[in-house]
């Protein structure tokens, strides 16, 4: 009987586990993500600016993002939407962005949403350097289970960095070898 008993504590207690792992993490547990990468694009600010805020470039210089609708041919304002698909880590979806923040040229922010649920919010802060412009992109979200939590920290926060290194090469290279646009 003793045994019966042990084994059925066991199962319990992995049962337990497995569904605190899934279960959706309060808000006010600060299981954030913060990935930054930082250019010098010899361009002046304007011009980096208006190009990385124009939604049809960025399938041209993000490596994560497929294809882009909506209001795509110039830079968004405030409150303009657009509708991304995108290749994260490699898991694709489909994330709706709103413009939150809209200070040219200096700081442009925006805010996803994958099914309704946030997905992350992306910020892009300019300012004016010897070189031309010191670029910097920050993507921060948030764990929104346990489960989520470990695997971003074992494999999936290291891969979106590189994607987003990656990124941010690309723009610059693209922005210093092309002619202006």
């Amino acid at each position: 009987m003793k045994n019966s008993t042990r084994f059925v504590t066991a199962i319990f207690a992995v049962l337990t586990v497995i569904t605190l792992l899934f279960i959706p993490l309060p808000q006010r547990i600060g299981f954030d993500t913060r990935i930054v990468t930082v250019a010098s694009i010899q361009r002046p600010p304007t011009v980096v600016f208006d190009y990385v805020t124009t939604p049809v470039h960025w399938p041209v210089w993000h490596p994560s993002s497929l294809a882009v609708s909506g209001p795509v041919d110039h830079p968004l304002d405030l409150g303009e939407q657009v509708t991304e698909e995108f290749r994260v880590a490699g898991r694709r979806g489909r994330v709706v962005w709103t413009v939150t923040a809209h200070e040219p040229p200096t700081r442009w922010t925006i805010e996803g949403k994958i099914d309704g649920r946030p997905a992350g919010t992306v910020t892009y802060s300019l300012a004016s350097a010897a070189s031309g412009t010191r670029f910097e992109r920050e993507f921060t979200y948030r764990a929104p289970s346990l489960w989520f939590a470990i695997f971003n920290w074992f494999m999936l926060r290291a891969r979106i960095q590189l994607e987003s290194d990656t990124a941010v090469l690309r723009l610059k290279n693209l922005l210093e070898v092309a002619p202006q646009r």
